[in-house]
């Protein structure tokens, strides 16, 4: 099962959406989002920290929407 997560899961007013095969992929491409889009944010172990807990199993039915 992969990976999903949303900006908007972690507080940011951002329609992205990343879906990778493992954590480690997600948060290099969110870190690649970031840097593009929101430059003014800093890359702390506090956001990766957050960014994984954002991370869902995608499929799953967590959230209603």
């Amino acid at each position: 099962m992969g990976k999903l997560l949303r900006c908007r899961d972690v507080g940011v007013d951002c329609d992205f959406e990343v879906r990778a095969n493992d954590e480690t992929e997600i948060l290099r491409k969110a870190a690649e989002h970031a840097k593009g889009c929101h430059n003014q944010v800093q890359w702390t172990p506090a956001l990766q920290a957050k960014i994984r807990s954002a991370i869902k199993d995608e499929g799953s039915s967590c959230c209603s929407h």
